[in-house]
């Protein structure tokens, strides 16, 4: 084996040589490094950290109209236009929230209403027109219990359960309650309380009314008609108890009268006749009104309870009643299929006999033609009387109705001028309406309403 030995200087110069070499070599390798952390930080860590800057100052400050300013196409500058285009929707969005708040709150500004939000047992917010209700500053109302809106003090105890059991059980409450103002003044105020859906604590918004005038009012027009239905009754009470005492002495006028008239009539002169005629002709006058305002205060005082009741059948016996009248004017009367309504069965009788009555009476030159229909209009049956007679004009319409108002003389159409008004206020009774649609000469149509009520067939 052939051996060759390297003289040691050589050696030793040769691991120099290398040492020196690795040296080098990891000298390069640190300064590549160096370079290449120099160049990462100016084209990547740099604009990072000023992205980054940047974007913390648009946070700080609000400012959502400001932008990054971005150059080149690499991905810096792609994540800078994204986040631009982020601040463009940001601001967008942001502006119209604020419009739409300045919309919110120049709404609630201008109501005449009180609005509140309340938050857990607190109230978190109102608007300034609760300061002109309540009489307390908006800063003495929040922070303070909602109970201070309907206090216990002026308003039954269980008012406030049944608030809570109304919003707890349907969302939501509308009543109306009493309040104490920071003056002591008692006012009536309409809730509308709502609760916000998905909010912990419970949130509500509350708008409350003034409606103290309104409720003053309906406290006088409660007053008013209660001395008016008092009044009523009164009237109704005397022109009862006065036509029924009035009947027996009239009756004993009417018979002396008459008897005279029988006895003497031609064996007097001819004014003696004549006055004894004007004396039966006025008690049997007297005695005929007696009985129609009889008639009329029994409209509310004897009215039978309402059930369901037969107008075929009601209409039939009036017109027995009536066969007298309707076989010397020669009239003829046709009808409708008649419905079934919930009514007083007498008094519809007297209305009907009342409005064909009259069509046969009101009569011109020719044979009265009557026709009686009825039609079904919602929850109301119309009935309507028609003739051919001698019209009325319609400055008279409203005037008809009224009592004693008479459009004709007596010789030539005799009556007391009560018909009608017993036929308004037994239409009234029933909660239905009455009128006429007629032109002078041209016939007259009278028209009333009955509601449906449980009767309804026809």
């Amino acid at each position: 084996m052939l051996r060759v030995e390297i003289p040691r200087d050589i050696y030793q110069q040769g691991q120099t040589t290398m040492l020196h070499f690795v040296l080098s070599l990891l000298g390069a390798g640190i300064v590549v490094m160096v370079v290449a952390m120099l160049l990462l930080e100016k084209s990547v860590l740099f604009p990072l950290s000023r992205l980054s800057r940047s974007v913390s100052d648009i946070g700080e400050s609000g400012d959502l109209s400001a932008r990054l300013t971005v150059g080149g196409r690499d991905e810096l500058s792609s994540l800078g236009s994204e986040i631009n285009r982020m601040l463009g929707t940001m601001e967008k969005s942001n502006k119209a929230l604020r419009e739409s708040e300045e919309h919110y709150s120049a709404l609630v500004g201008s109501l005449t209403d009180a609005v509140f939000k309340i938050k857990g047992r607190a109230i978190d917010w109102c608007n300034d027109r609760a300061e002109g209700i309540y009489g307390y500053r908006k800063d003495e109302l929040v922070g303070r219990n909602p109970n201070i809106l309907f206090p216990v003090d002026v308003n039954p105890p269980e008012f406030i359960g049944e608030v809570s059991a109304a919003i707890k059980e349907r969302g939501y409450f509308h009543g109306t309650a009493k309040v104490k103002r920071k003056d002591g003044d008692i006012i009536y105020i309409e809730y509308s309380i709502s609760k916000i859906p998905g909010r912990e604590p419970m949130e509500l918004v509350s708008v409350a009314r003034d409606v103290t005038e309104r409720k003053e009012s309906e406290a006088k027009l409660n007053k008013t008609m209660a001395e008016l239905a008092r009044s009523n009754a009164e009237l109704e009470q005397f022109a009862y108890v006065a036509s029924h005492d009035l009947q027996e002495p009239l009756r004993m006028v009417a018979s002396y009268t008459q008897l005279l008239a029988r006895r003497y009539k031609d064996k007097l002169d001819a004014d003696a006749d004549e006055f004894i005629g004007y004396a039966v002709d006025g008690a049997t006058r007297m005695q005929q009104l007696i009985n129609d305002l009889l008639a009329y205060s029994r409209v509310g005082t004897r009215g039978k309870p309402f059930e369901p009741t037969d107008c075929e059948e009601v209409l039939n016996k009036a017109l027995v009643n009536l066969q007298v009248a309707i076989a010397e004017n020669s009239a003829v009367v046709t009808h409708d299929q008649m419905p079934t309504v919930k009514a007083d069965a007498t008094q519809m009788i007297q209305l009907f006999q009342n409005l064909i009555g009259n069509a046969v009476k009101f009569h011109g030159d020719n044979k009265p033609e009557v026709h009686v229909g009825a039609k079904r209009n919602c929850s109301d049956w119309i009935f309507s009387v028609k003739d051919n007679g001698i019209g009325i004009d319609p400055k008279y319409h409203e005037r008809i109705f009224l009592i004693f108002q008479r459009l004709n003389g007596r010789k030539e159409y005799p009556g007391t001028g009560i018909g009608l008004t017993i036929c308004r206020k037994i239409v009234d009774r029933h909660k239905g309406r009455i009128w006429v649609e007629s032109q002078p000469g041209q016939g007259s149509t009278f028209y009333f309403t009955i509601p449906d009520g449980e009767g309804g067939k026809s």
